[in-house]
């Protein structure tokens, strides 16, 4: 099953909240919030477990009973959020007198109000209550009892074909099988000792990890005493592995587990054995099967596969897997559809230009060129049938039994997620192919959706977004894209295919719809959330514009005629527009009407004018106004108390607007930030500070107060504009992990390293004048420390 938690998550929380005395309900409105909260966390669970399981083995009922709850939570969110906005706005009657005498008059009359709204609320809760029971009823109303259980048919890996590919048809693995041999051969040297050596190859699913493996393993068994081959996969059967290992060692089986772990022991003590260990993905399995295989000094070599590179990284060394080259992947599409004939040029000169289009697509994975080759063999070869078969990729509609293998073997890494990460990659389908998605930005798109809700105590949303995001890259679903200076994480990419099948389990679901892509909209269907780029948003789009009223999340790049629609979006929580054209005297002011709204991305949209409506989005989270020509913020942004992240780029105004924003977690100022430095010392929440600044010395020393009271900040990154000043006085607090200081020179490494108080400090980028012998020492005596760029002596250097 894919994503059938819906709102829940988030819902279950705020039920929660209105429980409490600040939203003084009645005693029958409050019974039934905790009825519901029984019920829907019972649903949450068993949802839970459905996700577990792979739609081909789901009941249909399931299935069905899932969709209705998903739907259903959505549906109730909505009402939560509605009653707690007319609360918080009912609520605010005494107003700073800037905003007049009328508005003070109309809040006065929404605070009168407030007794219709518990009324609406009581009634909201009793129709809800009868709805999640119908869901219930229904589910068991056509329910099939059987006795009689029907066993499905055992699908064979497609994996396991692999073993037994002749080694002329193998395309691109010489080089990497000479890599991994060189390893070990480099490992020895090394040591000057036959000892054993372990080599992990990892990468996701596809890449030809367990093709590498038997063609490494094919090449050296000779040269060893005994060898062995087995399968870990994601639900492992120990006595069989073992029992598998002791037979192909030894001849030997049936044996009891508790039994053979000893007896291969003993057997391999003084034996020069290879073993590979295909497809592992739970370090706990690895460290069983290491317990049978004893260290010696006989030489003995083991290789292992796996998709995730924590897994590689503890049993050993890790080699990743690369993508086949073009001249290779041509090879492989062109042998597979012409034979050996057509291995090295396409016999038709007027099939190379979709043939190369066709490659673009596949990246370099062997799965994919030969799934798509399959296709294309079965076609004319001609450009137009060709062609055909390169616009239905990724349409998930082939009934081809290649296409199903590679479906199945993605998703087997898509079912070892657990189902908050499901849900974030499948976030990932709002984005177009090949599309860069800024690391940060993305996080807090996923905090705004609700799919982040709490982590280790003094954990922060964000740092629970960030090892989401780290782990969707060890398990090698999204690709990471570094700095160019550093080692830092910028951002991420999609590979084609995994995008291919979160756009399928999106659109099965209902989880996202493109209206100019994958899944689109029926007039009866809800669009839950939205994706079109560059397109045009016009009335009667596909139907869709009957179901905007439920839009929750809309990421539109590149797209005109876009305001109308926008208008629309009642209970929208994100909206991303980046690149969308807004310069053209855009009238926002709507825009204080998305009253649910969290995250608002205007990146990149040349808007020149924020409206002062937008002091009435209470509950917005992330504002990102970078790369803009807006010249000023208005004064009603210092209403926005919930909001944690905010990004300004060029020449803009924010004087006496920062500094009320004590939510704030990360502000990014992308200009010359002196008119704010004054201000910084009320966010004492923030964990990440990106500032340009060109200082005098009373400036100087304002931004070294202000940076003693940030006692929480993680991420410090300060330039000097005419690259003077310096921030000796200052001292680094203990939660610091990044620190990059560009045009100031410290006199010395500062004395506060040497304390070594900043344990988690692991990017270091810093100009100091005078380098010595125990400032080195002190730089590696901090444990976390990765990444270190730091020029000694003068700026001119």
């Amino acid at each position: 099953m894919e994503i059938v938690v819906g709102a829940l998550p988030s819902l279950l929380p705020k039920l929660a909240k209105l429980l409490i005395g600040e939203y003084n309900l009645q005693k029958e409105v409050k019974g039934g919030i905790i009825f519901l909260q029984a019920e829907l966390e019972s649903m949450k669970v068993a949802l839970e477990k459905i996700s577990e399981m792979p739609a081909d083995k789901l009941d249909k009922q399931d299935k069905l009973w899932a969709r209705d709850v998903r739907e259903l939570s959505y549906d109730i969110e909505d009402k939560i959020d509605t009653f707690m906005v007319r609360c918080k706005a009912g609520s605010k009657v005494a107003e700073d007198e800037q905003h007049g005498f009328k508005k003070a008059i109309d809040r006065s009359l929404k605070w009168l109000a407030r007794p219709n709204i518990r009324r609406k609320i009581a009634i909201d809760i009793r129709d809800i209550k009868s709805r999640v029971l119908e869901v219930h009823e229904r589910r068991h109303r056509y329910e099939v009892n059987s006795n009689r259980s029907v066993d499905k048919p055992i699908k064979v890996d497609p994996r396991v074909l692999v073993r037994y590919e002749e080694a002329t048809k193998l395309v691109g693995i010489d080089e990497a099988r000479d890599k991994v041999i060189r390893i070990f051969i480099q490992r020895n040297e090394v040591s000057k000792q036959q000892q054993d050596t372990i080599v992990s190859i990892v990468g996701f699913g596809g890449l030809g990890k367990t093709t590498l493996a038997n063609v490494v393993y094919e090449k050296l068994k000779g040269e060893f005493d005994c060898s062995a081959f087995v399968s870990v996969s994601q639900t492992p059967d120990m006595e069989k592995i073992f029992n598998n290992l002791l037979y192909q060692l030894d001849k030997r089986n049936n044996i009891r587990i508790d039994v053979i772990v000893d007896d291969l022991r003993e057997f391999l003590q003084k034996k020069r054995y290879l073993i590979v260990t295909d497809d592992i993905w739970d370090i706990s399995d690895w460290k069983h099967i290491r317990c049978a295989l004893p260290p010696n000094n006989a030489g003995c070599k083991i290789i292992t596969t796996t998709r995730n590179m924590r897994v590689a990284e503890e049993v050993g060394r890790a080699y990743k897997m690369k993508p086949l080259d073009l001249h290779c992947s041509r090879i492989l599409l062109y042998g597979r559809i012409f034979g050996h004939e057509g291995r090295d040029k396409c016999p038709n000169e007027e099939l190379v230009e979709v043939s190369n289009k066709i490659l673009t697509k596949c990246d370099g994975v062997p799965l994919a060129i030969i799934t798509i080759a399959s296709l294309m063999a079965s076609k004319e070869r001609n450009k137009l049938e060709w062609y055909e078969v390169y616009n239905s990729i990724g349409t998930g509609m082939e009934n081809n039994i290649d296409v199903k293998n590679m479906r199945n073997v993605l998703l087997l890494s898509y079912y070892h997620l657990k189902p908050h990460l499901r849900t974030c990659l499948l976030y990932l389908s709002v984005f177009p192919e090949d599309y860069e998605i800024d690391k940060r930005r993305l996080i807090w798109m996923w905090i705004a959706e609700g799919f982040i809700q709490c982590g280790k105590q003094g954990q922060s949303l964000f740092e629970v977004g960030e090892s989401y995001f780290n782990e969707l890259i060890n398990r090698s679903m999204i690709e990471p894209v570094y700095y160019m200076d550093t080692m830092k994480v910028r951002s991420c990419r999609v590979h084609d295919v995994v995008l291919d099948l979160i756009r399928s389990l999106s659109s099965d679901e209902n989880f996202a719809t493109s209206l100019y892509g994958m899944g689109h909209a029926s007039p009866s269907q809800k669009i839950r959330r939205l994706s079109i780029q560059n397109g045009k948003v016009n009335e009667g789009t596909h139907g869709a514009t009957v179901s905007m009223q439920q839009v929750r999340s809309a990421a539109f790049s590149s797209v005109v005629n876009l305001i109308p629609a926008l208008a629309r979006f009642e209970v929208v929580r994100v909206l991303h527009l980046e690149n969308c054209d807004l310069s053209h005297g855009y009238n926002l002011k709507y825009i204080g009407k998305l009253v649910y709204l969290r995250f608002l991305g205007l990146n990149s949209t040349k808007i020149v004018h924020l409206p002062e409506e937008i002091g009435s989005l209470q509950f917005l989270q992330v504002l990102d106004i970078s790369k803009d020509a807006i010249s000023t913020l208005p004064f009603t942004i210092v209403q926005l108390r919930q909001l944690k992240c905010l990004y300004i780029d060029h020449n803009v105004t924010a004087e006496n607007r920062i500094g009320g924003l004590t939510s704030l977690e990360e502000l990014r100022y992308g200009q010359d930030s002196n008119g704010i430095i004054q201000e910084l010392g009320c966010l004492t929440k923030l964990r990440a500070l990106d500032i340009n600044v060109c200082f005098r010395t009373e400036e100087q020393n304002m931004l070294v107060e202000c940076l003693h009271k940030l006692q929480n900040i993680q991420n410090l990154s300060i330039r000097s504009i005419d690259r003077t000043g310096n921030l000796d006085g200052w001292v680094g607090p203990q939660s610091l992990r990044s620190l990059d200081i560009d045009g100031y020179l410290f006199s010395r490494l500062p004395v506060w390293m040497k304390h070594s108080h900043v344990q988690n400090l692991s990017f270091l980028r810093i100009r100091v004048k005078g380098l010595q012998q125990q400032d080195i020492d002190t730089l590696g005596k901090l444990p976390a420390l990765r990444d270190l760029d730091m020029l000694p002596g003068d700026l001119t250097l």
